[in-house]
């Protein structure tokens, strides 16, 4: 449970460094191979990286799979969108409208949802994720089922968003932020009191931990920080959608979680690369992409029980214990 130190001759940061490296340098080898769309497509993994990152501080670190986490992706895109539509293109308010929606629906919502568990957390999450899914279809003063469509990208004082190169490092640096704040968190003693609680709720409350506490406080968090990507979202797309917030979505994100690692810091990412690009591809060869997905996603889950990185994180880890034997 506890975090080992990790050695500049592990293979572990050095995977990490080369990874964000070249997620860094995506604007440049678009400029340079004359493939602007490269910007758009990789905007879009870190977006949906961001809100994987969240989602896995629930379900790797504290055991609650929430199947309606794309809810919070929803309310993110709908600040912007509604807001755009009043006239209001300020970005910093887009963005405080977002977190305060979400954290405020978060709280409500996870008085509710964390007295439960297994089954029926997963079962009430899904349906508030689908209760906010039909209302975005229901406000026709903004497009119902149609959507918004955007005049313009959020306005930032010192950011052009209108430039697709400064809206991709502006997901880039925010997922650095999430990454980093996620690592902070998890190895500090609010996240080591959640791991407890994933490994043993009852024995955590009697010790004397109020566990709900913990719990509402972590999925706050998770869903302001999904709420930031989904208004990142509404500006890449320009355009708001009820589907941002469809049980579809929420599923997409918990298989990015589960393909590139649960309970691992850079898993969601590796994950939210692994399944976009795939998919990309496998669209590209035929129609029919979703079935081979399925088979890839069943034999990576088989075979690499931990998922893409939670796996080569283990094998590392053996191999450092080993090395200092």
């Amino acid at each position: 449970m506890f975090p080992e130190p990790v050695s500049l001759r592990s293979p572990r940061p050095w995977v990490v460094i080369v990874l964000l490296t070249l997620l860094a340098l995506v604007p440049v080898y678009a400029h340079f191979a004359a493939q602007p769309f490269y910007v758009t497509q990789y905007s879009r993994i870190l977006i949906y990286a961001i809100a994987a990152c969240s989602l896995n501080l629930l379900i790797g670190y504290t055991g609650l799979v929430s199947f309606g986490h794309a809810l919070y992706l929803g309310l993110g895109a709908y600040a912007v969108g509604i807001l755009s539509t009043h006239g209001i293109l300020n970005g910093w308010l887009h963005v405080g409208a977002a977190i305060l929606a979400a954290a405020l629906v978060a709280f409500a919502t996870g008085l509710v949802v964390l007295r439960t568990s297994g089954m029926a957390f997963i079962m009430i999450t899904l349906a508030f994720a689908q209760m906010f899914y039909y209302l975005g279809v229901s406000l026709k003063n903004y497009g119902g089922d149609d959507g918004i469509r955007l005049d313009s990208r959020s306005a930032f004082a010192s950011l052009d968003l209108s430039s697709s190169v400064t809206l991709y490092y502006l997901c880039f640096a925010l997922l650095l932020a999430v990454l980093y704040l996620s690592w902070r968190l998890v190895h500090a003693r609010f996240g080591f009191t959640l791991r407890g609680i994933q490994a043993n709720e009852r024995r955590m409350k009697a010790m004397g931990f109020r566990t709900l506490r913990y719990k509402l406080a972590i999925y706050v968090v998770a869903g302001c920080v999904t709420a930031v990507a989904g208004a990142l979202l509404a500006n890449l797309t320009e355009y708001t959608s009820p589907a941002y917030a469809a049980w579809t979505v929420s599923g997409e994100l918990i298989v990015m979680v589960v393909l590139g690692g649960m309970g691992t810091i850079i898993g969601p990412l590796v994950g939210a690369l692994a399944l976009l690009l795939l998919e990309e591809w496998l669209a590209s060869v035929t129609q029919h992409w979703m079935a081979p997905l399925g088979l890839i996603i069943v034999a990576v889950v088989l075979l690499a029980k931990r998922g893409l990185y939670g796996s080569f994180q283990a094998w590392a880890t053996h191999r450092e214990r080993e090395t200092r034997r």
